[in-house]
This record gives C-alpha cells, sequence and structure tokens, in this order.
C-alpha cells in the first residue's frame, strides 16, 4: 500500500523498534495524524486467545469516560411500557415488529447500536443474516438486551463501546478524536485497558496480550508497552 507525503513525514516520527508508555504514546498519535478532518483514535489489541474455542473468546462494554467524540444513533426493540421508556431516555428510533421489513427488504440501517429488552429477542432474531455480520446484534454480554432499557441508552450515548475479537483475535476500539487533550485520551485509553485485563478468559495460556498499537484513522500505528498489563 503507497501512502502519501503527509503519512510519510508523519511515520518518520514513530521509532517502529520502541514499545512506547500509553501517556508518550497518546502524544505521539496526536502528534502523526495526517488528515484534514478531526481523526478517530484507535486501539488494536493482539491477543493470545483462540477464538475458536468459547472459552476464550471475549466480548464486553466499557463506558469510556470522556465518551468517543462521535454521536451515537440507537436503535431500541421494546414493547408496551418499555417503548416510552426508551424514547424518553433518548434513543433515536424505538420499534418491534414493523422495523423487520424496513431492515431486511429496504436495508434501512441508519443505526450504530441496537438494544432490545429479552421479550423481544425472538422478533430481533430475525434479523440475523443482516445485524450479525455488522456485529449490530444486540448481546446480554455487551449489556445490549436488558430490561433497563433507560441504563443502556443513557450508557451508550455516554460512551459506551463494545469489545470483541475478530477472526484474528485482535481487538479494534475507539478511544476518541484527535481533538481532545491527551489527559482525555489517555482516561479512555486507560478505562479500555482495565477492561480488557479484567476479560482475560481463564482458558488462555502464555502471553493474554501480545501487542498494543495506538493509531488515528488514517495516521501510522504506534507500539504501546504491553509491561503494565
Amino acid at each position: 500500500m503507497k501512502h502519501g507525503k503527509k503519512y510519510q513525514e508523519a511515520a518518520k516520527l514513530v521509532d517502529r523498534s520502541v514499545q512506547y508508555e500509553p501517556a508518550e504514546a497518546v502524544a505521539l498519535v496526536k502528534k502523526t495524524s495526517c488528515a484534514k478532518f478531526d481523526e478517530t483514535v484507535e486501539v488494536h489489541i493482539r491477543t493470545g486467545c483462540d477464538g475458536r474455542h468459547a472459552e476464550q473468546q471475549i466480548r464486553g462494554a466499557v463506558v469510556l469516560p470522556n465518551g468517543t467524540g462521535k454521536a451515537v444513533k440507537v436503535l431500541v426493540f421494546a414493547k408496551g411500557d418499555k417503548v416510552s421508556e426508551a424514547e424518553a431516555a433518548g434513543a433515536d428510533y424505538v420499534g418491534g415488529d414493523e422495523l423487520i421489513p424496513k431492515i431486511q427488504n429496504d436495508g434501512w440501517l441508519d443505526f450504530d447500536v441496537v438494544v432490545a429488552t429479552p421479550d423481544m429477542m425472538g422478533v430481533v432474531g430475525r434479523l440475523g443474516k443482516v445485524l450479525g455480520p455488522k456485529g449490530l446484534m444486540p448481546n446480554p454480554k455487551a449489556g445490549t438486551v436488558t430490561m433497563d432499557v433507560t441504563k443502556a441508552v443513557n450508557d451508550i450515548k455516554a460512551g459506551k463501546i463494545e469489545y470483541r475479537l475478530d477472526k484474528a483475535n485482535i481487538i479494534h476500539v475507539p478511544v476518541g478524536k484527535v481533538s481532545f487533550e491527551e489527559a482525555k485520551l489517555q482516561e479512555n485509553f486507560d478505562a479500555l485497558m482495565e477492561a480488557i485485563v479484567k476479560a482475560k478468559p481463564s482458558a488462555v495460556k502464555g502471553q493474554y496480550l501480545k501487542s498494543i498499537t495506538l493509531s488515528t484513522t488514517m495516521g501510522p500505528g504506534v507500539k504501546v508497552s504491553t509491561a503494565k498489563y
């Protein structure tokens, strides 16, 4: 992949042989941002898990203390009293069966997170083929299948992010925007790492966190020392 001049200049600031302390890595990532828009700061964590085994799967959620810097659209599947509760909590869309054809046939996907009450999972299950591959399927571990829709919506709007292993056993998550102050990015990063360390499956043998890389949407990766984790 050929990178432009700006990227190459930014990449010169990063010593690829060094694993930086988290605070240094955060400062460096802000410096190496080379796009004209407010880039997202992402964390990529390579784990020693083998996601093919259920007992080595990692999936959960954490509320970032300073949010993600992105306005998140929430869709809630609910019925009865829970509909008005979800609306009052600030959900962008609330509905039930009537949303199935809109999503399945019309390809409507104008939302970032889906929450469902447990009694609606039968309905939501019919959308598995659409929502599953996009990582939008509600899940109890991520707190998106719950009767407490107020808490679920509030947490998501406040900056709750979900983390899970991809097929290569890597976790990819956003921790804020380049425009954030260093201290705020650092707090978000620390909150994420604390959650990931706690989520370590007991079945994992050997090194749990193999590498941690911070980067912006378009910028070079900065390796973070795994020593303290």
